[in-house]
């Protein structure tokens, strides 16, 4: 784990890599859920494909509404461990888990039966309708589940704490790994599920990863611990985390709402290219996974260094951070932009027309990803300093201002067609980059604190950080 003491002084490099390795590796296999799918899957067909792609914006959505509570929870928690204020870290964690709990449960029920009107809405062919309805009916289901690890992983990111989630991760993908191909395929005289099959195998784990979760907060070893008592509702916090989660909710659902947009643009370009942007979506996923997990650990440093009242290091953190993900996402996107046949060929085997319409995707955008890498890391220090607004303004702007707009315009008003949505990601990427950038610089956002403490009580020396750590790490 990564003490307080150690996020607060010494280089900044240090203390980014020592959150940021554990994080990307976490994240990159936890994406290994959405690959192996994409893999297996890949190899029932061009129409089981589009099922899933299809599917995956929709789930998205109804899981980004409840995302903002656990952005608050970690930002909190996050302020007041820099503060040093732990005993309103583990009543944060523990009002926050309820408030997700009750969300998750709401919101899986109503994606549930409202998934047959989402896939009327997006009039998906016939031949993808019958796998899309029960793999979202499956995902819908386990919406609990992912809600409640994903709280978990923020709250331990919050206080420094990122092997924990890693291992627990490491344990439920290998498991998927064994799980996907025999729910899908089959064995011996177990008959496969097909589509149903991949969301059945990810719920399953899913389920696991969120009860040892749930068990490691309810142990406290681990820099957090709830107390039943902690979950009596307090409904000043509730209130105040949920005003505080509600943008990073709409940053998240405008994201969602705008990738649901695009399917329908994608969709009236017919089977193949659903599965070419589907697959080609996977990609994009996994190559911006070093970016994302940047911009968590940015998200840690920030947080404490400004409950701490540490303002011009968290300052330091975000710009050294956003330099990073801008140079690791373009040497990604250099070494995609040169495998990319091979990289859709991976998942899409011997289907010529797939792999060719998915390899433009990937080589139109790829060189641009720098520029998305700067947005999402500098979005994180923008949530980590409680300015929500700052990243759902982002956000809309990426999804309603610069991607579908251009999409729509260069595909179907101009000779490009399908290649027009392709042309439209590298564009938004390159002007989301710069806009970033532009924020940023001007400042404003450092000056936002949550722990209702004045400087001079937030100031944590070095000294007094390790007392701390070692009494609550003996």
């Amino acid at each position: 784990m990564a003490h307080s003491s150690q996020l607060l002084t010494g280089p900044i490099h240090k203390a980014l890599l020592s959150l940021a390795i554990p994080i990307v590796i976490s994240q990159l296999l936890q994406s290994a859920y959405q690959l192996t799918d994409a893999f297996w899957v890949g190899r029932l067909g061009p129409a089981e494909v589009a099922a899933v792609s299809i599917s995956m914006p929709v789930t998205f959505l109804v899981i980004a509404i409840g995302a903002g509570l656990a952005m608050a929870g970690a930002t909190l928690a996050a302020q007041y461990m820099g503060a040093g204020r732990r005993d309103e870290v583990d009543k944060v964690s523990a009002q926050t888990l309820l408030m997700v709990l009750v969300m998750s449960t709401i919101l899986g029920t109503c994606g549930y039966w409202l998934s047959p009107h989402f896939l009327t809405l997006l009039k998906v062919e016939p031949e993808v309708y019958s796998n899309a309805l029960s793999f979202m009916h499956v995902s819908f289901i386990g919406v609990i589940f992912v809600f409640t690890f994903n709280m978990f992983q923020a709250l331990m990111r919050g206080v420094g704490e990122v092997r924990i989630p890693l291992l627990i991760v490491l344990g439920t993908v290998l498991l998927n790994l064994v799980l996907d191909p025999l729910f899908i395929f089959g064995y011996g005289s177990f008959t496969g599920l097909g589509v149903t099959g991949a969301a059945l195998a990810t719920l399953v784990t899913q389920a696991l990863a969120a009860v040892i979760g749930i068990g490691i907060l309810l142990k406290g070893r681990h820099g957090i611990h709830v107390r039943l008592r902690y979950f009596i509702p307090d409904y000043s916090y509730i209130r105040r985390a949920f005003f505080l989660g509600i943008p990073g909710s709409v940053d998240l659902s405008a994201r969602a709402l705008g990738q649901i947009i695009m399917s329908f643009l994608v969709a009236s370009f017919g089977t193949v290219t659903i599965a070419s942007y589907g697959v080609g979506n996977n990609i994009l996923m996994f190559v911006t996974i070093p970016a994302l997990g940047l911009g968590m650990a940015i998200s840690t440093l920030v947080g404490q260094n400004l409950g701490a009242g540490q303002i011009e290091r968290a300052s330091q953190a975000a710009v050294t951070g956003a330099i990073w993900g801008f140079v690791s996402l373009t040497l990604v996107g250099i070494l995609s932009f040169l495998l990319a046949p091979q990289i859709i060929a991976f998942f899409v085997p011997e289907q010529p027309e797939v792999i060719a319409t998915g390899a433009e995707f990937v080589e139109v955008m790829a060189l641009t990803w720098g520029g998305m890498a700067i947005q999402v890391c500098i979005t994180g220090a923008f949530r980590a300093s409680g300015n929500m607004m700052n990243a759902m303004v982002l956000s809309l702007l990426s999804q309603w201002m610069f991607l579908f707009p251009i999409a729509f315009v260069l595909s179907k008003h101009t000779e490009l067609g399908k290649a027009g949505i392709w042309w439209a990601f590298a564009a938004t990427n390159i002007l989301i980059g710069i806009v970033s950038i532009c924020w940023l610089a001007r400042g404003t956002w450092k000056h936002t604190k949550l722990t209702n403490q004045k400087q001079e009580v937030l100031h944590v020396t070095e000294e007094t950080l390790r007392e701390s750590d070692d009494q609550y790490y003996p």
